[in-house]
């Protein structure tokens, strides 16, 4: 095609917040927009004064969205090497304690103007849509790809009434990501499961860690000892996020390890608790406040420990592996990508558990060939995500005419209709604030305050309609939504 595709990238969180849905889409775009065949947008939460305090680390605020792009570009630029060429807006958000999570607010497919709306890509389509009242995806955008990070029924079945909570999720997710997405990509297995879905992991790792390995591999291949640590763990410190289950293992098999020691990276709501139950050990283990992974004093550990299972592709896994290290993790879904690399050694039990880590200890890493290393790397996640969505292909959602095709015809158009009716329900649903916050919403999220507004440039709300939809549906008879 002569014409450029344009890519509008939504997604859940920001820097300078370290996590993975505002780490993995900045990459993403980047190398999406590297080879210039592409325009690339990236769209991020915008967070009032107030909300920024609760969110970001080490008293990190930004007075402008102009002064927080500067912050992002040149956080990605300092780690990717190249000077990215993406555009970056910003839309309105708010802050939900009790789901930890960054909320839309108002119709964030707004940001982009109807007439460069081609390719939306949304970074956890589900997070994003379930409070969404506006623009239907489907109809603005010629493709939505939906992009599953977050393992969300394993963190609700953890909490009080977990099973019934879950229970309803699925059903919901299921909803919102089938009436708003065309396509699906899953990174791993451990994932909630979406018909039609396509596994396949689209994320790499950040350069760093592969620059890291690259040095350990020089000294391996000299003959200098590369590895003078033992093992160690990093991870948001909750107890979800692999600290009960390592620390469960540790205790369990502490005859058996004697003599291993242990550190403990993390900060997070448990770091207390795990402290504790770590100095109520027999075995060496030692709690550390969080650090950058990349930081230098973890250069020199051999053996990663990780045993979480809510993760659905690990990023310190991946990082560890790119650094050289040996990975000791569990035998689930969502390390399944990783078997394909010499150094990860998966386990069943905690016998296994037992005699991967000692054995770990006692040998040296592989040396990771320029394959393995290039399949860490974000151009080889790029090129999966091209392969698996087919952006560079055409896409239209016309449906077939042919007479030969009358009665398929009919289906998808019954099938349409269908979705078209319960992408109408999901919209009616979510314009009344009560049903909004029978469902977790944030309150007063329907359209965006003033201050945000203003902070944003965009104009204040007036009404909250619901009017528009009847002509949105009206245009979109016939097409396949």
């Amino acid at each position: 095609m002569d014409k450029k595709r344009q890519i509008a990238i939504f997604t859940t969180a920001s820097l300078p917040w370290m996590t993975g849905t505002a780490v993995n889409p900045l990459f993403r775009a980047a190398y999406l927009a590297k080879d210039g065949e592409r325009i690339v947008t990236l769209v991020i939460p915008w967070l009032s004064l107030k909300d920024q305090k609760l969110v970001y680390p080490n008293n990190i605020t930004f007075s402008s969205p102009a002064e927080q792009e500067t912050y992002v570009r040149h956080w990605v630029d300092e780690r990717t090497g190249f000077k990215s060429d993406f555009g970056i807006l910003f839309y309105p958000g708010k802050f939900s304690l009790d789901k930890r999570s960054i909320l839309a607010v108002g119709d964030i497919s707004e940001r982009i103007p109807d007439e460069k709306a081609d390719i939306a890509i949304l970074e956890e389509p589900e997070h994003l849509t379930w409070y969404h009242h506006g623009k239907r995806w489907k109809i603005k955008f010629q493709l939505v790809v939906g992009i599953v990070h977050t393992n969300y029924l394993e963190y609700v079945r953890r909490e009080k009434n977990g099973r019934m909570q879950a229970f309803l999720l699925k059903y919901i997710n299921n909803w919102v990501v089938s009436i708003y997405c065309h396509k699906v990509i899953r990174l791993s297995a451990a994932t909630q499961d979406y018909p039609k879905s396509i596994i396949c992991n689209v994320h790499g790792v950040n350069p760093k860690f592969l620059e890291i390995g690259k040095k350990k591999l020089e000294q391996q291949q000299n003959g200098i000892q590369a590895f003078t640590k033992g093992a160690y763990y990093i991870g948001k410190m909750v107890w979800s996020k692999g600290y009960k289950e390592l620390l469960d293992l540790l205790r369990d098999n502490q005859k058996e390890l004697t003599g291993l020691e242990v550190d403990l990276y993390g900060t997070g709501e448990d770091s207390d608790q795990v402290q504790e139950t770590a100095k109520r050990l027999e075995l060496a283990v030692r709690v550390h406040p969080g650090r950058d992974h990349a930081d230098l004093l973890f250069h020199d550990y051999k053996v990663f420990l990780n045993p979480s299972t809510t993760d659905v592709v690990c990023t310190t896994t991946a990082e560890a592996l790119a650094m050289g290290k040996i990975v000791v993790c569990a035998n689930h879904p969502s390390n399944e990508f990783f078997k394909q690399f010499p150094n990860c050694r998966t386990y069943d039990n905690g016998d296994g558990f037992v005699k991967l880590t000692r054995h770990a200890l006692a040998e040296e890493p592989a040396q990771l060939t320029d394959a393995q290393r290039h399949e860490l790397s974000w151009e080889a996640a790029t090129e999966r995500f091209l392969r698996v969505t087919e952006l560079d292909q055409e896409f239209t959602r016309k449906l077939s005419k042919s007479p030969t095709k009358n009665f398929m015809s009919a289906s998808l158009g019954l099938s349409s209709s269908m979705e078209g009716a319960s992408a109408y329900v999901h919209h009616v649903a979510s314009g009344f604030e009560a049903t909004r916050r029978i469902f977790g919403a944030i309150p007063k999220s329907l359209q965006p305050d003033e201050e945000q507004c203003k902070e944003l440039g965009l104009p204040i709300p007036a009404v909250s309609g619901h009017a528009y939809l009847a002509t949105e549906e009206s245009k979109s008879s016939g097409v396949e939504g």
